[in-house]
């Protein structure tokens, strides 16, 4: 549960932030749909959510730590970063939920293969927006 409301927090404060990003409006949205999800009590959507979270960061993190923002908008998007740490922290159970989902067999090393996956696409969300 605490991961879906902190999911919620970060696509509401990020969705105005994205107005100006390639991605932003619809990744937000989906992070608020599969939060929901979550709250519903659909298992499987912590996979959804942290593949969303993952896909925020590059509208999020510029924001956070460019020097010429202002303050209100460099605080929205630091409240933002901040809510995404729990989501991101799951990716253990994201990628056991992904496994599920995909219909492969849930076996040690499938599952391992899937969050070195997710740690790798979250390396490359990183430097996305340092480019």
């Amino acid at each position: 549960m605490w991961i879906a409301s902190t999911a919620l927090l970060a696509a509401m404060l990020a969705l105005p932030l994205a107005q100006n990003s390639w991605n932003g409006p619809e990744v937000a949205a989906v992070l608020v749909v599969s939060a929901t999800a979550m709250l519903a009590g659909q298992r499987w959507a912590i996979a959804l959510v942290v593949l969303a979270e993952l896909l925020l960061l590059p509208t999020v993190v510029p924001r956070a730590f460019v020097l010429g923002a202002e303050l209100p908008v460099r605080t929205i998007a630091f409240v933002s970063v901040a809510s995404l740490v729990p989501g991101l922290l799951a990716m253990r159970r994201a990628a056991a939920a992904m496994v599920l989902v995909t219909g492969r067999p849930r076996t040690q090393l499938v599952c391992r293969k899937f969050h070195r996956g997710l740690v790798a696409g979250a390396v490359l969300a990183m430097i996305i927006p340092l480019l």
